[in-house]
């Protein structure tokens, strides 16, 4: 509005601080010490603890440095004398004045020295001169902020005041959507897979058979997993469609009969068992479903849908090198993040729901070293050209180098591993996952030739968006103690 205007002024002044003050009306420190002590040959010299109980520690401590610099005393045998008769005590008169005035007319260098001892301290001042401003008035109306309609038909914008635009002001923050912490995670490990050649497997199918969820993975129709303490099975409709009948049959013979090398598990087979509709209790079941896509062309047929653009089309080779003769098996890397459905009883590390990162390769001749040690990339590099295992390349690309492996049981992986990763916020060991070589019982039934090997393992992705994000309940990441706010305001993840 400009009503007024002023003009700003500032001034600096000193004050005594507790000690100056008591300087001030007592002496310093030094003029004490030489107070206490006798004149040259008249008297009995002070020692130096007669000096302390006579004035106090602090002045001897201090006052016998300053008192020997300005030459007011000496030492004489074991004890002190005053070494002139009469003293100046600078230092009380320029606090006396220092306290009258506000200043010292001996000028700052003095006056920085008593600050340095801590006896004044500087205060700044403010003050305003205020004059009337262009805009002046004795009384005070609104400005508008809006120009209306009803002013610029009566004219009464000609005469009314308005308030001035502030340009420098910030606006309302637009308010939109947010990606969760989740989806973050999410995006960043399918970037690496899609970096390390990995192909992306459909995952869309939550409700499985027991077959395909449990069967063709070798798992026993007895295990444990498949109580209703664990998997969540369908009340309408109960069954599914049964899958192809040779397949069918290959599974269930091993089952209960054995074959391939196995004895089987020597027990019953129950169709109604396979035949169960559940949610699934791993994405394990969509890489089955794959995997028996990638054989159909061992097997002499011809692929489903799109199952080519998840091989990798060359013919394999053996290990030195040399075209194998073409049986049809191309190797393949596969990768899905998906939502899988368990019984679990919910705390703060455990949802009834959550996610499976799983990764597949398919290759001839694989072993264990190339899981966790060395790779031999599709098959198609000679044996001199072997590179560091996936899983260790996959993990240092999340910022994780400090990997371990332990022996497991699965069962439908032979040998097991469970993967550990240090964590340097907990200083310790964590698991992370699970991997290991899929059984010859559930990969030649469905087709493949007895030299291809598949390696698989996985990790939930709650676990690493927890740590990186610093959440300790998997309750206030997904569900109704989510923050909006927290989503809204969480980093961008970067392993």
């Amino acid at each position: 509005m400009q009503m007024i205007t002023y003009d700003t002024h500032e001034i600096f002044t000193h004050v005594l601080t507790p000690e100056g003050a008591q300087i001030a009306k007592d002496g310093s420190h030094e003029a004490r010490v030489w107070a206490a002590l006798p004149a040259r040959g008249q008297g009995t010299p002070v020692t130096p603890l007669q000096l302390k109980k006579a004035v106090g520690d602090e002045t001897a401590k201090v006052g016998q440095g300053r008192a020997f610099k300005n030459g007011w005393i000496s030492k004489e045998g074991d004890g002190l004398v005053k070494a002139t008769d009469t003293i100046q005590d600078q230092t009380k008169e320029d606090l006396q004045e220092v306290a009258s005035t506000g200043t010292l007319k001996a000028g700052e260098k003095v006056l920085a020295d008593l600050r340095k001892r801590k006896l004044v301290i500087q205060k700044k001042g403010q003050w305003f001169t205020v004059h009337k401003g262009p805009q002046f008035s004795t009384s005070t109306a609104k400005p508008e902020t809006d120009l209306t309609a009803d002013m610029l038909v009566s004219g009464s914008w000609k005469t009314s005041t308005f308030k001035k635009y502030n340009f420098d002001a910030e606006g309302t923050p637009t308010s939109g959507g947010a990606l969760h912490p989740l989806l973050k995670v999410r995006e960043e490990i399918r970037n690496i897979f899609l970096e390390m050649g990995f192909a992306e497997m459909p995952t869309s199918s939550f409700v499985e058979s027991g077959f395909w969820c449990f069967d063709a993975l070798f798992v026993p129709q007895q295990h444990p997993a498949r109580d209703l303490q664990d998997t969540f099975y369908l009340s309408d409709p109960k069954e599914s469609l049964p899958p192809n009948p040779e397949y069918y049959k290959r599974v269930a013979t091993t089952h209960e009969h054995g074959g391939y090398g196995s004895v089987g598990y020597r027990a019953p087979w129950s169709h109604e068992e396979s035949s169960k509709l559940l949610l699934r209790t791993h994405t394990t079941a969509s890489s089955a479903h794959m995997l028996y896509k990638l054989a159909a062309r061992c097997r002499g047929e011809t692929p489903e849908g799109d199952s080519k653009e998840f091989t990798h089309g060359a013919a394999s080779t053996t290990e030195t090198g040399q075209p194998s003769e073409d049986d049809g098996f191309r190797p393949a890397k596969l990768f899905s993040i998906d939502r899988v459905f368990r019984n679990e009883t919910m705390d703060a590390t455990h949802l009834a729901e959550f996610h499976q990162v799983e990764g597949v390769v398919a290759d001839r001749n694989l072993t264990l070293a190339d899981l966790i040690g060395s790779f031999n990339v599709m098959g198609h590099l000679q044996a001199t050209q072997r590179l560091p295992g996936f899983m260790r390349v996959f993990f240092s690309k999340m910022g994780i180098e400090r990997v371990r492996f332990k022996p497991a049981y699965n069962p439908y992986t032979e040998p097991s591993l469970e993967i550990f990763a240090f964590h340097p916020l907990l200083d310790r060991w964590v698991e992370v996952g699970n991997s290991g070589m899929f059984r010859p019982e559930m990969l030649e039934p469905m087709g493949f030739p007895k030299d291809v090997r598949v390696h698989g393992w996985g990790l939930s992705l709650e676990r690493p968006t927890m740590i990186r994000y610093g959440i300790n309940n998997i309750r206030t990441l997904v569900g109704h103690k989510t923050s909006i706010e927290g989503i809204e305001n969480s980093p961008a993840v970067m392993f």
